[in-house]
């Protein structure tokens, strides 16, 4: 492809809007343009880009021996009305009427329209297992779009969904998607990791997500380099390794606070540590029932462990008015003792002497608070976010966090689709048995963001070589040398996808752009070629360069081909 016959219109400066580096670097490249908030266009090199990621995805879900369909965007409301989703979803959910005023929503997933389709055409167990998959555009409305890509309202996703006899066809088919999945980003050029993830809206048992490594992940993981368990921290088990120091416990105190509302002013202002400070935060569940969560200063409460501990109720943080009316006093000065509702404390408080509670009157706290003397909650539990200093839930040996970018996820359903939906098979005895569900996702515009995340420096993105919308830049920068240009141009074409950059424009305007791009490779004509007759490779990578003969260029360009495959360089 000639420079001066593509569409790649490259920005010199950020984006006012763009707040993560992917966002700003496929901006500033040419890969895409908003149309709307979390809705983007995909320009000429980023569609190029996303291609590959989605033949990556393909070949690997057919090596498995999943089926490829499409499915519709716009689905009908019945399908979701008879799961119960259509009320539970939210307003992620995009509902609308059609003309003749039924209702109908933007699909944010498929397991109501695949299940309604296998439920019609699949009758007997030698039909299964059946693996079948889709790579399509999906919706959510987002409250709250950014990020580009990497939180788009509408995006690319690979959503494949197995069907089962049994228990054990279900254990078969999920191993099968999480090794596929383990392919597909290995050959994406990804530095990624499985972890035991929640189940969240979907449903099921099981779960694991698939998060690229990243310092700008919005998801934290736990990881244990001891024994290899890694899990997404609102998942992990919160175990303390601190060894509580005995201590004996003093009589409570009431002391004057003034203006100190968080942990930390708290902990300053008393000359205490943050931990020892402990925070009363109040939910409101289902509209009506106030709960009161007790933690350390220093730790946060884990809304996943919460909603299981509430039976899956839906709850939300209480307004400051609630509050007041039902405390009397405002946040920061609240404390478990007294309180008339339902209190949780974390585990971490047991054995814990003398912390400092709230006195539910502004501007005081108690000290020397003591977990089942100065109050006795109605559930003692595992509530908060597991945080270095942690240990591992299966060896002991301390937890390590990192940041992660999700983009997979793979789900044990069972049977929480079929049943409902009355989705059924005649087994071997001619029993009718709904059919054991498996659910698999990627986010494929996602993996984009996530890559460029993972792979990029101050000048730009650095794409690994097997999703890089071209593998080779070819850049001439003296005029004279435009014949010789054009016949590395075809020799390369016939082999590499070639960006050749034929513009009339200054060299550092060219290297500029390259770079900018992420092409891995870029092939210089210049004083090199005209005073030695070598060709410059420039490795995007690390920066590193090759001179060659045009004779011995293309086994110069396997051999760093292999090496970066191969993360030897």
């Amino acid at each position: 492809m000639r420079m001066t016959r593509y569409f790649l219109p490259t920005l010199r400066e950020d984006q006012a809007s763009a707040e993560i580096i992917s966002h700003k670097l496929l901006l500033r490249g040419g890969f895409i343009r908003k149309v709307a908030s979390g809705i983007y266009n995909f320009l000429p090199i980023g569609f190029r880009a996303l291609k590959k990621i989605e033949n990556i995805v393909r070949a690997e879900m057919d090596r498995a021996g999943a089926l490829e369909i499409l499915m519709p965007m716009v689905q009908p409301a019945e399908l979701w009305m008879e799961t119960g989703r259509w009320q539970a979803y939210g307003k992620e959910l995009l509902r609308f009427k059609d003309r003749k005023e039924h209702d109908f929503c933007l699909g944010p997933t498929h397991e109501e329209v695949i299940t309604d389709l296998v439920r019609k055409e699949v009758r007997s167990y030698r039909d299964l297992p059946l693996i079948l998959y889709q790579i399509a555009p999906k919706f959510r409305d987002e409250i709250r779009p950014r990020f580009g890509l990497m939180r788009a309202r509408e995006f690319i996703m690979k959503d494949a969904y197995s069907f089962d006899a049994d228990e054990e066809g279900l254990e078969k088919s999920y191993q099968l998607m999480y090794e596929t999945y383990e392919r597909i980003f290995k050959n994406c050029g990804l530095k990624f990791r499985a972890v035991e993830a929640h189940t969240g809206a979907i449903g099921g048992d099981v779960s694991h997500e698939f998060m690229v490594l990243a310092e700008t992940g919005e998801d934290t993981l736990a990881i244990c380099s001891a024994c290899g368990y890694a899990s997404n921290v609102e998942l992990t088990p919160a175990i303390l390794g601190e060894k509580y120091q005995g201590e004996p416990k003093k009589p409570l105190e009431k002391v004057y606070t003034p203006g100190v509302r968080s942990a930390k002013d708290v902990a300053d202002y008393l000359g205490l540590p943050v931990s020892k400070i402990t925070k009363t935060l109040i939910y409101i569940v289902e509209e009506k029932e106030p709960v009161a969560v007790v933690l350390r200063g220093d730790h946060e409460v884990n809304e996943v462990k919460l909603e299981k501990i509430l039976s899956f109720r839906a709850f939300r943080m209480a307004r400051e008015d609630e509050i007041l009316k039902l405390i009397g006093a405002h946040p920061g000065f609240l404390g478990p003792k007294g309180l008339k509702m339902k209190v949780i404390a974390d585990k971490a408080l047991e054995g814990y002497p003398n912390f400092v509670i709230g006195a539910n009157e502004d501007e005081y706290h108690y000290l020397n608070a003591n977990l089942g003397e100065t109050f006795v909650p109605d559930l003692i539990a595992d509530v908060r976010k597991a945080c270095p200093g942690d240990l591992c839930p299966r060896c002991g040996a301390p937890l390590d966090f990192t940041k992660g970018i999700e983009v997979g996820h793979i789900f044990k359903l069972g049977t929480k689709y079929s049943s409902v939906m009355k989705a059924t098979f005649l087994d071997k005895d001619g029993k009718e048995k709904p059919f054991i569900m498996g659910c698999y996702g990627i986010g494929v515009s996602r993996v984009l963001s996530a890559t460029v995340e993972q792979n990029h420096d101050e000048n730009g993105i650095i794409f690994p070589w097997q999703i890089a919308p071209f593998h080779i830049a070819l850049i001439s920068l003296d005029k004279t040398l435009k014949e010789e240009a054009e016949k590395i141009y075809h020799k390369l074409q016939s082999h590499y996808e070639v960006l050749f950059d034929d513009r009339d424009e200054r060299p550092g305007v060219k290297f500029k752009d390259m770079d900018l791009v992420g092409i891995p490779l870029q092939v210089i004509l210049g004083k090199s070629y005209k005073e030695k007759g070598e060709i410059e490779i420039k490795i995007r990578k690390n920066g590193k360069r090759a001179y060659t003969k045009l004779d011995q260029l293309e086994e110069t360009i396997e051999k760093i081909k292999e090496e970066l495959l191969f993360e030897r360089i």
